[in-house]
């Protein structure tokens, strides 16, 4: 019994029957051992369907690619009937919320590509908690638009249709977490503008039996019009007091401006004063004086 050692392109040098091409033989074996999982893998497909007015949620497994094969190249966000699935979700309209593919890697909005991709992300950026101030990592996410490699997808019911699914619309789950902010408590109880919020926001029920309720983001309440009142009284306070005090610098230095003037005009006038007048007979050369100075004096 010989063996031959191979060196394939990748490097790996395995002991095989002399066949001439490495581990490639050896993964082909594989191939065609593990062929009916990887089959049954690659067609299966979970569906997460959940009611946000019930707050129910079903997952459910489609082994028949032709049932959702129209849902390749959707997005996230998209809608579409849900007689695509199955025909007892006539009258149905899901939309499409998120998913997983066969790996788990889960599906982000914005990633225009039926498959995964390497980004480089920060704390800002979903798929990704920071572990050190100002750290930034490259990581794998799948892209927003759906394909065979999805093993999960998530769906949300916009609109319901005749006959109920169980376990989804037919449950009724109380909320545990609610709106915060004041507009939107007013449109979800469709309340007035007199009406007090605090009284609708949804409360969380802790262990110890006491409820927890979140504060109210944009709540205007008599509080806090008296306190901007105050506020807008004391910015006009200041802005009048600033505008008195630039009137009265502006005067200060008119005054002082003017009294310079006034000094430097009067100096120009003393220093005329002072000044003699030239004598016309004066001589203004130096041969004119010497020549003056020859010529007799006649008496």
């Amino acid at each position: 019994l010989f063996f031959f050692f191979f060196q394939a392109e990748d490097g790996i040098r395995d002991p095989l029957w002399s066949r001439g091409l490495g581990d490639v033989y050896k993964r082909q074996y594989q191939r065609r051992v593990h062929g009916d999982f990887n089959k049954n893998r690659a067609t299966a497909m979970k569906f997460n369907i959940s009611d946000p007015v019930s707050g129910g949620q079903k997952s459910i497994a489609i082994d028949d690619e032709n049932q959702y094969r129209a849902l390749f190249e959707k997005r996230m966000g998209n809608e579409f009937p849900g007689e695509t699935l199955d025909p007892k979700f006539a009258g149905y309209i899901f939309k499409i919320t998120g998913g997983n593919d066969k790996d788990g890697f889960c599906m982000r909005q914005g990633i225009l590509k039926n498959g995964r991709v390497r980004i480089l992300m920060d704390k800002n950026q979903k798929c990704y908690r920071q572990r050190r101030k100002g750290e930034r990592k490259r990581k794998s996410v799948r892209g927003c638009i759906v394909g065979k490699d999805i093993g999960v997808l998530a769906l949300s019911i916009v609109k319901h249709g005749e006959i109920p699914i169980e376990g989804v619309t037919t449950v009724k789950r109380a909320r545990s977490l609610g709106p915060k902010r004041a507009s939107t408590i007013r449109k979800l109880y469709k309340l007035e503008k007199t009406d007090d919020v605090r009284k609708f926001v949804v409360r969380k029920e802790m262990k110890n039996g006491k409820k927890k309720a979140p504060k109210i983001q944009r709540l205007v309440t008599s509080e806090r019009i008296r306190r901007k009142k105050v506020i807008r009284k004391i910015g006009l306070e200041r802005l009048n007091a600033t505008k008195k005090s630039v009137a009265e610098y502006k005067k200060l230095v008119g005054d002082y401006r003017s009294k310079k003037k006034q000094e430097t005009a009067q100096a120009k006038e003393g220093k005329k004063e002072e000044k003699k007048p030239a004598d016309p007979k004066a001589p203004t050369t130096t041969a004119q004086a010497k020549k003056q100075m020859k010529t007799p004096i006649l008496q």
